[in-house]
């Protein structure tokens, strides 16, 4: 009997045994043409009403996951064979746009007339039609397989006596129709949230009704709001929830700490940022045996109060992470906990998990363990406080001095020894965006990383590994993941590089290594180090949870998670839970592989979302910095070239902005892709990556978050002229 024969079949959730997706795919491709719901049931052997109908459910299920496609007359057939495709719409703001395959490969193009039957995200059935005189493939859309927007935040207008919504991301090129009755109190000027009733289909427009008005246009705050919204972001608790955390943030009894392991005497210190509110993490260090040392990373045990399946729980898992704006933070969890009993404020005894590693002279981990403890911060100290001690400036408390000193020497024997492995460590500079009292943007300053900062980032990846280590050999786990570059942007990367003089080693696939090399030829030259820095790190992978170690590329790790921050990190609280049910001390049910997977693919998911919202917030106060600025010169620096133009970053605050093409001056300028430049056609002028530039503030568009520059000068190279800007070409020198 063949393998596939009935008794062999799993059942389905009704307890009918029915065939396994991969039977039905197969007898699909041997059959060569669609087949109707009886045709391929005979063919697959199912009989009876009851297996039929588990037959089409599991079809139904098949066809919302892209497997196949049932055609107009109801049979069903393979996407493949139909020259179809499932996938997601990605829109652009000119009104095209492509759908991304569920199965990979190259996107399909959609014309502006197919985006008028869908909206940006949503999730179709298309098929494929030809190829465009660009070379791309196109396609019309079939069916809109399911919905993605169901709420819109965006610009409320009322014109000739018609009220509409012009949605902020602009990737959504349907204004949405708002009837008289579903006005609500929204105002011409307002920034909505819309409630959409009617979704888009070709020749029928978007209708909905407003269910939020955020205020103003211009209100302070408002990009934050409307980001929060736009990205759907879960913001504010429940009473429930705010119950149920004031409950468990009672003070410590006897009880809570008599079986954890007592670091009260240690003089633990946690060090962040002036600005921090939450303190997960604390750490301790003295010389160890044969000049090595012993480290104690000390972690707010976020576990004890967060238990699996209950409200704060709930809440914590849907939100993924906390999200840090400039002017506020929507926390994983609520202020009683996270800045309450579980952070590691100094003076109070809190619960924790502890990592306590022995460190050899060449930063080699000799052993670790886990454990429970009860420990009291002796200090809150901040990066600046830090890095001034280390250059023996006396500005951390007498007590703990030696024990800082000792942080610095393991963290010169663990970096040294990560340089020795070929780590990448770029150190791009970040910028911070400062309100005022009024939530308007003062000033926008660079965001510096300094020795304090490398010293506990290094803790940090010292413990992380050895949770990941640790885990690796208990079963199933959360682990933090890092793939090799794609190949083509590796290519990309040589053609970007060897234009500059440059060169990355390594063949095809080049290792953390190759690229660290680069990055450290980059250091001679300054103008060019922060542009090269960012390329290489356009060009890796991005890095995600998922339920097996399959490695963390850049930092060269075959194990590596996130055990540090359970207040702000739904994966490294359930990295804790796993350690603690690991080491016998907290009763708590197995967590299935399945879940682990689904917990990584959401946490992955909620991390982007974050990136996004953050970086649309940052992007928008930016815009309204310069909004008062326009008319003004700044030095700069190219930091990218296309065909149209040349896009400038301000050396003052980090703003970037567009010098069209045709501001460049008066000739016809051809960009060279190979050399990433701009060049005059008749006077041979080059604008290059890495030129230092003197632009004028031309125009600001808050609503695109976008800063238009004229170029005022430049060290553009020409053919034996005496160009204007020669000044900035010598300073450049110097």
């Amino acid at each position: 009997m063949s393998p596939d024969a009935p008794r062999h079949w799993p059942a389905d959730d009704s307890g009918i045994p029915i065939p396994t997706r991969a039977v039905i795919l197969e007898r699909l491709s041997r059959q060569g043409k669609p087949l109707a719901l009886p045709e391929l049931a005979k063919a697959i052997d199912v009989s009876g009403s009851a297996a039929l109908r588990a037959l089409e459910r599991r079809l139904a299920r098949m066809k919302r996951d892209g497997l196949v496609v049932k055609n107009r007359r109801g049979a069903f057939g393979l996407p493949s064979h139909m020259d179809m495709l499932y996938g997601r719409i990605s829109g652009h703001r000119d009104g095209y746009g492509f759908v991304v395959p569920d199965a990979g490969g190259g996107d399909l193009y959609l014309s502006p007339r197919q985006m008028r039957k869908a909206m940006h995200g949503d999730r179709v059935l298309a098929r494929v039609t030809g190829v465009d005189r660009r070379g791309r493939r196109e396609g019309t859309i079939v069916e809109v397989i399911a919905h993605h927007n169901r709420r819109v935040v965006g610009h409320f207008f009322r014109e000739g006596g018609v009220a509409f919504v012009a949605p902020d991301d602009k990737r959504i090129v349907h204004d949405i129709l708002v009837p008289a009755d579903s006005v609500g109190a929204a105002r011409a000027g307002h920034i909505v949230v819309v409630e959409l009733t009617q979704q888009p289909l070709g020749h029928r427009q978007a209708v909905g009704r407003v269910i939020e008005v955020l205020g103003e246009h211009l209100a302070p705050g408002m990009e934050t709001e409307i980001a929060i919204r736009k990205y759907d972001l879960p913001h504010g608790f429940t009473d429930e929830v705010l119950a149920a955390a004031q409950r468990r943030a009672r003070p410590l009894r006897a009880r809570d700490v008599d079986a954890r392991e007592d670091l009260r005497a240690l003089p633990l210190v946690t060090i962040d940022g002036e600005d921090a509110r939450d303190f997960d993490d604390a750490v301790f260090c003295e010389p160890g045996p044969s000049g090595g040392w012993r480290l104690i990373v000390a972690i707010a045990d976020v576990s004890r109060y967060v238990r699996p399946g209950d409200v704060l729980d709930e809440q914590a898992r849907e939100r993924g992470n906390s999200v840090y704006f400039p002017d506020r933070v929507v926390p994983m969890l609520p202020e009683a906990l996270s800045n309450g009993i579980c952070s590691l404020n100094p003076g109070e005894d809190r619960l924790c998990v502890a990592c306590e590693m022995i460190i050899d002279r060449h930063g080699k981990t000799r052993r670790y363990r886990f454990f429970e403890g009860v420990m009291r911060s002796r200090a809150r100290l901040t990066y600046t406080a830090v890095a001034a001690a280390l250059t023996g400036d006396a500005t951390v408390p007498e007590a703990v001095r030696p024990h800082v000193a000792h942080l610095q020497g393991v963290f010169e024997t663990l970096h040294a020894a990560r340089r020795r492995r070929g780590s990448l460590d770029l150190d791009l500079p970040e910028s911070r965006v400062v309100l005022d009292d009024s939530q308007r943007v003062q000033a926008i300053e660079p965001l510096l990383r300094n020795d304090a900062h490398r010293l506990i980032e290094e803790c940090m990846l010292a413990a992380n590994t050895c949770a990941a280590e640790f885990l690796a050999e208990q079963g199933p786990a959360i682990y933090r993941a890092h793939d090799e570059p794609d190949p083509e942007k590796v290519l990309e990367l040589r053609r970007f590089l060897g234009g500059l003089g440059l060169a990355i080693g390594g063949g095809e696939r080049p290792d953390a290594a190759a690229f660290s090399e680069v990055v450290a030829a980059s250091a001679s030259r300054p103008e060019l180090g922060e542009l090269i820095q960012m390329t290489i790190l356009r060009t890796m992978s991005q890095a995600v949870y998922r339920a097996e170690a399959t490695g963390h590329f850049a930092l060269g790790y075959a194990h590596y998670t996130h055990f540090t921050s359970p207040i702000r990190r739904y994966p490294d609280l359930v990295v804790h839970r796993l350690i603690k049910r690991a080491l016998g001390t907290a009763r708590m049910r197995a967590i299935q592989p399945v879940e682990l997977a689904q917990i990584a693919e959401h946490c992955s998911m909620t991390e982007r979302r974050a990136d996004d919202a953050t970086r649309d917030v940052i992007q928008g106060f930016k815009a309204e910095f310069m909004l008062d600025k326009i008319g003004e010169e700044f030095d700069g620096t190219i930091n990218g070239v296309v065909d149209f133009g040349i896009f400038v970053q301000l050396a003052q605050c980090h703003v970037d902005g567009l010098v069209h093409v045709t501001g460049l001056g008066d000739d016809y300028f051809h960009f060279d892709p190979k050399r990433y430049q701009l060049v005059g056609e008749r006077s041979g002028v080059v604008h290059r990556l890495g030129d230092p530039v003197r632009v004028r503030v031309a125009r600001v568009d808050l609503d695109q978050a976008r800063v238009d520059f004229d170029l005022v000068a430049s060290a553009a190279r020409g053919r034996g002229r005496r160009r204007r800007g020669q000044g900035l070409r010598r300073k450049a020198r110097r």
